[in-house]
Formats: structure tokens, sequence, C-alpha cells
């Protein structure tokens, strides 16, 4: 039994040898993954093996990610950096990265993302920046990025997102954004308009509460109905007016809809709230109800109409036949034995 324990302790120390595997790490050659997790890292180990394509880095205290950090393993797939002290990413970080599949930010110091941070990740699928310090994302995100499934970012203290920012995302199925400070005003209407839609095909959100302006702060942004932005500045309320009967459907997301999240303040009371008071979602419902069943009682209607005009052609044109139909058969006798001026001549004759 010793003798087969030193035999697999030193295979061990053969293969970490010859694939190169660093010492404070442990590796698996058949799963080519390097675990490197809670070790008090301060920066990424050098000589991890080119081979390898999962990489666990999380629970350490690293701080910088720069642009050689994963120059010789381009082969990654799966990159876990989640719980360090990461609050500086270089603009190329991850340029070697190209087969990276999965990346876990989650739980560091970033701030700030680089316009061209991801970019080389084509492939990726799922993304999480949870629990950061973020204050937008970048522009050009869903660009580069256009197979993920999965996006996080809830946690951060983004304020909004650009619409044109998540239409890229042609294949996005899970979008959570909770505990931001979502700004509710007029310049949400574009992400209020994407979320609906993406609701519609099926996607999956969690929550998002408004964090201000305060007459809507606390509430889900996809209940508010669109009637309250109706005040909005010109380039944006003819947009939503042209959307609301569009876009008024229900959320579905196991039990859960929205986001996460609440946008901060942007826009004053006066400039976005309505003069009217807005009618509630179940006024809206309730007529919407009585508009179909009086569409469904009118067709039934004119229905009846048409089986009556029916029936009352149908009985003059039977009471026409008939009365012809008397007509002739009183003439009958009468031509079959022949008028008395008829008989006459015959008569007359025979005499």
């Amino acid at each position: 039994m010793k003798g087969g324990l030193i035999l697999a302790l030193g295979v061990t120390l053969v293969f970490q040898a010859v694939w190169g595997c660093p010492e404070i790490c442990k590796c698996q050659l058949s799963s080519r993954t390097v675990d490197c997790s809670y070790r008090g890292l301060v920066e990424i180990p050098s000589h991890i093996p080119s081979q390898t394509q999962v990489l666990h880095l999380q629970g350490n205290q690293i701080r910088i990610i720069n642009h050689t950090s994963f120059a010789n393993i381009p082969g990654l797939k799966i990159l876990d950096l989640s719980n360090n002290s990461i609050s500086t990413l270089s603009p190329y970080a991850f340029h070697y990265l190209h087969s990276l599949q999965v990346l876990n930010l989650t739980k560091n110091y970033i701030t700030y993302l680089e316009s061209h941070l991801f970019t080389s990740l084509a492939d990726l699928k799922e993304l999480d920046l949870s629990s950061n310090g973020i204050f937008t994302l970048p522009e050009s995100l869903g660009n580069s990025t256009k197979n993920l499934t999965f996006l996080g970012v809830k946690h951060n203290q983004l304020q909004w997102v650009d619409r044109s920012v998540l239409e890229s995302f042609t294949n996005l199925k899970v979008f959570l954004v909770k505990a931001n400070p979502w700004q509710c005003s007029c310049n949400i209407m574009g992400l209020k308009l994407w979320l609906e839609n993406f609701l519609y095909k099926g996607g999956i959100l969690d929550e998002l509460i408004c964090k201000s302006p305060d007459n809507r702060k606390g509430r889900d942004l996809l209940k508010i109905p669109f009637e309250m932005y109706k005040s909005c500045p010109p380039m944006t309320a003819p947009y939503v007016m042209a959307n609301i009967h569009h876009h008024n459907i229900e959320h579905r997301s196991n039990g859960k809809h929205g986001l996460h999240g609440d946008y901060g303040d942007g826009g004053t009371h006066s400039e976005c709230e309505p003069k009217p008071k807005p009618r509630p979602a179940n006024l809206r419902h309730a007529i919407a109800t009585v508009v179909i069943t009086g569409v469904v009682c009118g067709i039934v209607c004119l229905m009846m109409l048409a089986a009556a005009i029916y029936g009352c052609a149908y009985a003059a044109i039977m009471a026409k036949y008939h009365r012809e139909l008397k007509e002739v058969e009183h003439l009958a006798p009468v031509n079959e034995h022949g008028s008395p001026e008829e008989k006459e001549p015959l008569d007359n004759s025979l005499a």
C-alpha cells in the first residue's frame, strides 16, 4: 500500500515537473485545470502550463491584471478572478484569450472598464461583473461579445445603460442588474423598452428598482406605466408613445421580472411627470377586456343579423312561390274543360 502511494506521489511530482505546474497551485492533467484559489497570491503566478483550459484564481489578493498576465495560456476557456482586490485592468488584459468562454470578475474593486477590454473575447458566453463599483458599461461591449448568454452587473454603481450597448446581445438569456442606483427619469426609456422586448422573447431578469427621482423611488421600472413619460423631451416622447401599445406585456422570469438596480437622479419631477394622473395598470387591463368583449359581441350580433336577413329573404321567396303555385292550380281546371265560348261552336256544329 505504501509503495502505491509513493508511486502515485512520484508520478504527480514528475507530472508537475514536466507540465510545469506552479508549486503553490494544484494541477489536473485530465481536465487541464489549474487551481490557485485561496493561496494569498498578490499577482498572477508565472509559468502556468500553456495547455491550461480552466484557471481558478478566486479568493486571493491580486490587484492588477496587465496585458501579459495570460499571454502564455491562449487556450484558456474558464477564468475565475472573483473575490480578489482587482482595481486595475489593462485595456488588453484579456487580449490573448481568444478561446475564453467564462469570465468571473465578481467581488473586486473595479470602477472603470476600458473600451477595448473585451474586444478579443468573441467566444465569451458568460460574463459576471457583479459586486464591483462600475459606473458605466463600455459602448463597444456588445460589439465584441455578441455570443453572451449571461451578463451580470448587479451590485455596482450603474445609473443607466444605453440601449445601443444591449441591442448587440442577440443571444443573451440572463441579465442580472439589481442593487444599482438606477435613475428612472426620461433617459431610461430606451432601456425600459429594450427590457420589455427582452422579456417578451423569454429572457430572464431580476428586478430593477428605481433609486430616483423621488416620485419613483422604490418602484419597479417595469411596472411604471409608459403614460408617465408623456412629458419627456420631444426626441423621446414620440418614440415612447409609438411603442406604448406594443410593450405592455406580462413579464416572466421564473416568477420574477425586471432588473436588479436603481437609476440615479438625472431628470426633474416636472421634466418627466405628466399633468394628468396616469391610469393604473389594472384599469388598462379592464379597458382592454371590455374592448375585446365588445368586439366579440359585435361579431356575434353581425352573424345574427346576417342569419335574420337570410331568413326573411328565404321566407319572402317561398311566399311568392306559393302564390304563383296557387294561381297555376286555379287556372288549370278552366283550361282543361275549355271556356264557354270555346264550347259553343262545337255544340252548334253537332246540331
